[in-house]
């Protein structure tokens, strides 16, 4: 199923739970694709509207690079500047409440190449020029993996790499901050670069790049075993915060996607609890904020049974806990006015 497939989420319909419960979405993309592989796959400002619209009180969103809108020309560092470009302009749009209460890409993170070291910079600046108001941060991918039918996008090892941590040192010292994305095996790597680097805000993804298929299919003892250990080192690293969601994505190994009708919150928070849990229990809620991470998370559930499903995983903290998860900690985390 393409993202976005509207007809067959629409199958799955629920009452919207806690409808003025405030939330800041801190994960989610734009896109525009026409090329390549896959099948024609647009999400930008009016898909998106549709759903922080659809009856959860979204009150701002943060934007995430996609390696989409890349600059067609110049040097090859500089392309990732177009994105954060084109972004700015939707965001802008949606500050001007056309488009709804919420407040669309309130924050931006843009890609830059930490392996350029210390000649990063430049394009950092660039990134901060193309948005002096939003821009917050970078994300360089580093997913890395020894099995070939699993995506690689950088060499094994790259966040050890002394050019590395030389682009890490100067995003912390522009006070930016900085996505982690890569799969579960690899956080170890991130543990070293948040003791390196400790005045550097570090927000991991998706609760760490759990993969459940191809090679890891059926191996949950293993896998799991050291991915908690891993979240619990993170956890000690007082400069990381962790997104809790993505799980939506197939590699997480549920199947949601594969379901003749989508799955229901109640069911959808059972199955997520064990991940979402164990990293609430770890960082505590101050450091951690519930994602949508749409539209990769759209083949598997809606936007209003998601956040459904948020809410019923977490009744049993507090008020302020919960306020924290939904909203403080993002809005913080972001400098999110």
């Amino acid at each position: 199923m393409p993202f976005g497939g509207n007809d067959w989420l629409a199958l799955t319909q629920e009452p919207t739970l806690e409808p003025e419960l405030p939330i800041c979405d801190p994960h989610h993309h734009f896109w525009d694709m026409r090329s390549g592989s896959i099948p024609y796959q647009r999400y930008l400002l009016h898909e998106l509207a549709a759903d922080i619209n659809s009856g959860h009180n979204i009150r701002s969103t943060v934007f995430i690079e996609a390696r989409s809108m890349l600059r067609a020309d110049g040097p090859v560092e500089m392309k990732p500047v177009g994105e954060v470009e084109f972004v700015q302009g939707l965001a802008s749009a949606s500050a001007s409440g056309l488009y709804g209460p919420g407040r669309a890409a309130a924050a931006i993170i843009g890609h830059a190449d930490l392996k350029l070291g210390d000649k990063v910079v430049p394009v950092l600046e660039a990134l901060k020029a193309a948005s002096p108001n939003r821009f917050r941060g970078i994300r360089h991918s580093v997913n890395w993996d020894p099995n070939p039918e699993v995506e690689t996008r950088q060499p094994k090892g790259t966040m050890t790499t002394s050019n590395f941590r030389a682009g890490a040192r100067a995003l912390a010292k522009m006070g930016l901050s900085l996505e982690g994305w890569m799969y579960f095996h690899q956080l170890p790597d991130l543990v070293d670069l948040a003791k390196t680097v400790p005045d550097l805000t570090i927000i991991l993804n998706h609760v760490g790049g759990v993969n459940r298929i191809g090679p890891y299919a059926g191996k949950d003892a293993e896998v799991l075993g050291s991915w908690r250990k891993s979240i619990a080192a993170l956890a000690a690293c007082p400069n990381v915060n962790v997104k809790l969601g993505g799980l939506g994505m197939p590699r997480f190994g549920f199947d949601w996607h594969t379901r003749t009708k989508p799955i229901g919150s109640e069911d959808l928070a059972k199955d997520m609890a064990p991940y979402i849990n164990y990293c609430i229990e770890q960082f505590g809620p101050q450091r951690c904020m519930f994602e949508s991470n749409f539209p990769p998370d759209k083949v598997s559930y809606s936007y209003n049974i998601l956040y459904n499903a948020f809410k019923r995983l977490s009744k049993g903290h507090s008020a302020g806990e919960r306020a924290a998860m939904f909203h403080d900690t993002a809005v913080r985390v972001y400098k999110i006015k």
